[in-house]
């Protein structure tokens, strides 16, 4: 038996997404809070299905030798996800049901399901659908082995049993001796709201889900028929593509080609209405060629990541209060940001500050006439992007720009295949992706003419001014020489691939980066061995390659104490011996963990990196990834601050165990409540306030 032993990274995942799911049952947070954190669980798991169950399923198609030589059975856990899914949507249903609808009830607002309907609600519906809906949504008969209609992905369907009405004799027969048809309904949520709001009666608020008015009005569909029963259900399709040949040919052509193939993807998930009778459901899974592993029970309703749009006739009560990030004082106190920048690091912690600053340092160097070239990384922006905008802007000012943009960033691909055409049409020098690689650094380079001073923006997260309003992420402006340098030296290997290229501060993917990450680790074994502190904090998104595993395994064996924070995959295994000096958190609250931080003691002199990557496989041997020191004394204090309240964050924080489950901290009587990202506010609420008040003494003083 091996010495170690690792959790499965898409069990993990789903732990990571069960998380979620008891957010939605906090009593504490605002009623549609709750309802957006349904929301998130259910656009998690639809992703998670088209792309890890859909890579699971082309295993499982491998011969019984080839599957020998995995590390783990596909079929087993293929069987052991769905059992996991079948769990937590059981729970999902009862979190809706039973605490999330009384609780819409309390505030006089009504999800109407099987109530019975009053005559205006009644008129209201049957004008809608004849008015609206109508000519969206024509049934097709299904009649096996003759019509097999191909099922769109992740849109939802109702399957419809009928009996015929031939005659009065057949009409008053029992079911068993008639001869049923199967028809289903694609309900066009793409075109209508999914949530209709009917007319306010007697005070209170009603609502009724597109697909039950559907289901209300649909005989008008079926003339001649007399329908029996119907149920909804909807396919995922399997969304990760597989570019046979990254390293020849046009890989923008291979992508554009590969997109179009995505919605037609083979099955992943058939979800299915759990009350569906077996006869019925035997039907369609024959009707549409499914396998007994594409099969997976829902609830009567699916798609609730559609709850982001749920009406709140009472808004903004019941949802959480609107959050204003604070203004950031050095930044704003001089004229132009690279003045404050060339003074010394700054550090932005977002979205507690505001992402405006990135934007005006982008659109400084726009209109800078000193400024003569910017470089940047792109792998997700915003629709209509800000960056982009200032980019174009650039290029149209006369300045050199040159933009990496990865194409192959899933489910970005054709947002970025439009700014890269968009920035091209203006001027700006576009690199498309590396063939086998993605780069996933997020970095900006602005250069200026002789000797001016450099500068640079390095961030944990993407260049992304709307994800920036709810991923908690860190951004760095520096001038630093070195850095500059090494920042040279990276767009000039993204431009040309050629080798040769040394760096000493920047770690970076494909070169030092996961190298120099294991000695500082060792460093920290050597210095307990040496009868000296040994302490190491990582913070990310995914803890997986299994060397850096092993490492960290080892560092607690020896003695180095180990704290984690990891947000979603972790396949270190807690509560073992080798892994007694380790504890693992997991935060989950109103904005996305999305930060990397790793802090190493060092006897004392404190070792810290920011970086966009995750301890993942796909970071550490397949993309281009750059984590930047913290060497300014404050700014490095700030970050451990900040560390510091998520290690003892006692609200949103949950502890890790060796059975995937996330155990609540249990706080003493008297102990006081720490919720991190609330705490994080107030810390740097205060200190801006007190920047602020210095500035205005140093003001008086002066005039």
């Amino acid at each position: 038996m091996p010495k170690y032993q690792f959790l499965n990274r898409d069990l993990s995942w789903l732990s990571f997404n069960k998380r979620i799911i008891e957010e939605a049952s906090d009593a504490n947070l605002p009623l549609y809070e709750r309802i957006k954190f349904l929301a998130i669980y259910s656009s998690n798991l639809d992703e998670f299905y088209r792309v890890r169950v859909g890579t699971y399923k082309r295993f499982t198609e491998l011969p019984a030798e080839d599957k020998k030589s995995l590390r783990e059975n596909p079929d087993i856990i293929l069987k052991n996800i769905n059992a996991e899914v079948d769990r937590q949507q059981h729970e999902f249903g009862q979190i809706f049901t039973n605490q999330i609808i009384p609780e819409l009830e309390k505030n006089d607002i009504i999800l109407i399901q099987d109530e019975e309907l009053c005559e205006e609600h009644h008129q209201f519906v049957k004008d809608f659908f004849l008015d609206n809906l109508l000519p969206h949504v024509q049934p097709i008969l299904l009649l096996r082995k003759q019509i097999q209609p191909f099922l769109q992905n992740n849109v939802i369907y109702i399957a419809v049993k009928l009996f015929k009405k031939n005659s009065k004799k057949e009409e008053e027969s029992t079911p068993t001796t008639r001869r049923s048809r199967y028809a289903i309904i694609k309900v066009p949520s793409h075109r209508f709201p999914r949530f209709i709001e009917l007319p306010k009666k007697g005070g209170k608020h009603f609502i009724m889900f597109l697909d039950d008015i559907i289901k209300l009005r649909m005989k008008i569909l079926f003339p001649g028929y007399k329908i029996d029963s119907s149920y909804s259900f909807k396919l995922s399709r399997d969304a990760d593509l597989l570019i046979e040949d990254e390293y020849s040919g046009n890989l923008i052509k291979m992508i554009e080609n590969s997109l179009k193939k995505r919605e037609t993807g083979m099955p992943s998930r058939f979800l299915y209405d759990e009350a569906i009778p077996k006869d019925f459901l035997k039907f369609l899974k024959g009707s549409f060629n499914l396998l007994n592993n594409d099969m997976v029970k829902g609830a009567r309703y699916h798609n609730f990541q559609d709850f982001f749009g749920f009406p709140n006739p009472k808004q903004p009560k019941l949802e959480k209060e609107s959050f204003h990030p604070l203004k950031a004082e050095e930044l704003d106190g001089k004229n132009s940001i690279f003045k404050s920048i060339r003074i010394k690091d700054r550090i932005l912690h977002f979205p507690y500050q505001s992402y405006e600053y990135v934007i005006r340092f982008l659109n400084e160097a726009a209109v800078d006439p000193k400024v003569e070239e910017i470089k940047a990384t792109q792998y997700r922006v915003a629709d209509n992007s800000a960056v982009v905008n200032a980019l174009i802007n650039a290029a149209l000012n006369g300045k050199k720009v040159t933009v990496f943009v990865e194409v192959k960033a899933r489910f970005d691909e054709e947002a970025n295949l439009k700014s890269a055409r968009e920035m091209r049409k203006a001027g700006v020098t576009i690199i498309d992706s590396i063939p086998g690689l993605k780069v996933h650094a997020k970095l900006a380079l602005v250069m200026r003419k002789g000797d001016k001073k450099d500068y640079a923006f390095l961030s944990t997260g993407n260049f992304n001014e709307n994800t920036a309003k709810v991923y908690a992420d860190h951004g760095l402006f520096t001038s630093d020489e070195v850095i500059i340098t090494e920042l040279r030296q990276l767009f000039d290997y993204l431009e040309n691939q050629t080798e040769g290229y040394e760096f000493h501060k920047l770690l970076v993917g494909q070169f030092n980066l996961r190298t120099n990450l294991l000695n500082l680790i060792d460093q920290e074994i050597k210095n307990v061995n040496n009868g000296h502190k040994g302490y190491i904090i990582l913070k990310m998104n995914g803890l997986q390659e299994r060397d850096m595993i092993e490492k960290l395994y080892e560092a607690s064996e020896k003695g180095v104490k180990i704290d984690l924070i990891i947000r979603g995959i972790c396949c270190l295994k807690p509560n073992k011996t080798y892994a007694k000096n380790i504890r693992i958190i997991r935060i989950v609250d109103q904005f996305l963990e999305h930060a990397r931080a790793f802090y190493f003691y060092n006897l004392g002199e404190e070792i810290l990196y920011l970086s966009s990557a995750d301890w993942m496989n796909r970071n550490l041997h397949r993309r281009i990834e750059c984590a930047f020191p913290i060497t300014d004394k404050k700014i490095k204090k700030e970050l451990l601050d900040i560390l510091n309240l998520q290690l003892r964050d006692n609200v949103s924080a949950r502890i890790l165990d060796s059975k995937l489950n996330n155990l609540p901290i249990t706080r003493n009587k008297g102990t006081r409540a720490i919720q991190s990202q609330i705490e994080t506010y107030k810390y740097l609420n205060k200190k801006e306030t007190a920047k602020k008040s210095k500035q205005r003494i140093s003001t008086k003083k002066t005039s």
